[in-house]
């Protein structure tokens, strides 16, 4: 902390802003502190300082502790302005007041400044406000789907790269239709799906649930540019995981219709997603697409193939059935961990199920070994018992709701009523 910072400490609210101290920033505001306290180093309200900083809880609780984000400041910005110019979509989003949405000077200007925004290098803004010649530093910002953008530093200053996420977010929300090569444009300035630019851009189309949209899509689908069809791809499968959440019927068995795409796809990571949405819509054609897919070198692939696979009130096909055997013993593990998953839910009764579940409670990966014994339990396996024990305690970091830890206890529960039931 820099000398000029001592005699604001005096506020305990300047104090805990600065320290990114969230929860010490609502404590005192419900005592009664002012939210629109002024930092005294800038003279700024402290809402500002948390900009600056990136702090997005911080930002929050003063918002929802009384902190006035459309305050006009003395060089003509507001703090929600400000936080737009961040380039860090969750924390503008953090500030934006309902009132800032409503038809309007305040809304036309939050959406004439978020589009200008949209195109601004950050890089060059740094320097620019800097005078210093970079290059910046770089570092990667994601939440725990592992999508996120990158934050760039100079000189002691920050801005994120997802200016535009935060536009098309906001043209959602207000209920502009965007064209689709637009969006398009935009998320091809940040060429990975894991980005929140790009993201923003395939969900938000994918929303729309319209047949423009789908045709749009499925047409780049032909594109012999493998990053345009990436884009395609995911747009449809945001489009079939929207329907599916919604529970419409709107674009029922649609999702069949990319199995020709499917079948002359070429790019693993293209096909990864196609995959991904022919199993929100499984029928006829892809068990045995399922199939060939079974050696695909792409582990992803492999790891698909159990939901394609049909499956009647008997199990699975004898062919099936050998797929899932073999991918259950696959060289990788995360395909390994995907088909004991699948089998978690599977309810057939084949005994090889059973002595392939048993092999998978000694993988070298407590995620498998957990949901292996979850699985012989399910199928009150009694074998389940006395593999319990390869779980092993909870690997640091580990969530225990992520795992079936207690499918065990459940087994010798019911094993217990029927004997008491006699």
């Amino acid at each position: 902390m820099g000398t000029g910072d001592t005699d604001t400490d005096a506020d305990p609210l300047v104090a805990a802003v600065r320290r990114g101290d969230a929860d010490q920033v609502e404590d005192l505001l419900a005592a009664g502190a002012d939210p629109d306290a002024a930092d005294g180093t800038t003279g700024l309200p402290v809402l500002c300082r948390a900009i600056s900083a990136h702090d997005q809880p911080v930002a929050e609780a003063l918002v929802q502790g009384g902190a006035d984000p459309l305050r006009r400041l003395p060089d003509g910005t507001t703090p929600l302005l400000r936080a737009v110019e961040t380039g860090s979509p969750g924390l503008a989003w953090a500030v934006v007041p309902e009132t800032a949405l409503y038809p309007g000077p305040l809304r036309e200007e939050l959406l004439d400044h978020a589009r200008r925004q949209a195109v601004t290098d950050p890089e060059t803004e740094l320097r620019r406000r800097t005078g210093l010649p970079g290059p910046a530093a770089r570092t990667r910002q994601e939440d725990e789907s592992g999508c996120g953008h990158e934050r760039r530093t100079l000189g002691g200053l920050t801005l994120g790269d997802a200016h535009a996420a935060f536009l098309t977010a906001l043209e959602a929300r207000l209920r502009l239709r965007t064209p689709f090569a637009d969006l398009l444009a935009r998320a091809l300035t940040r060429p990975d799906r894991h980005h929140e630019v790009w993201a923003e851009s395939a969900s938000v189309l994918g929303a729309r649930l319209d047949d423009d949209t789908w045709a749009e899509a499925t047409r780049l689908g032909h594109d012999p540019d493998p990053l345009l069809r990436l884009f395609a791809a995911d747009v449809v499968l945001s489009t079939i995981i929207e329907d599916a959440q919604r529970h419409e019927p709107a674009l029922q068995g649609r999702a069949l219709t990319l199995l020709p795409w499917a079948e002359r796809e070429r790019d693993p990571d293209v096909l990864d997603l196609l995959l991904n949405g022919l199993t929100w819509r499984n029928g006829p054609g892809t068990d045995a697409f399922g199939l060939a897919c079974r050696t695909h070198p792409d582990p992803r692939i492999r790891s698909w193939v159990p939901e394609l696979l049909d499956c009647d009130e008997d199990g699975l096909r004898p062919q099936g059935l050998a797929a899932v055997l073999t991918l259950a013993r696959d060289p990788d593990p995360d395909v390994r961990g995907h088909v004991c998953f699948w089998l978690w839910h599977y309810s057939g009764s084949e005994p090889e199920i059973g002595d392939v579940l048993v092999e998978l409670t000694h993988d070298e990966r407590q995620y498998t070994r957990a949901h292996a014994v979850a699985a012989l339990a399910r199928r009150d396996d009694p074998r389940c018992v006395a593999a319990e024990h390869r779980i092993g305690p909870l690997e640091p970091g580990t969530d225990v709701d992520a795992l079936p830890v207690t499918a065990v206890w459940w087994y010798q529960r019911r094993q217990q009523e029927q004997k008491d039931h006699g």
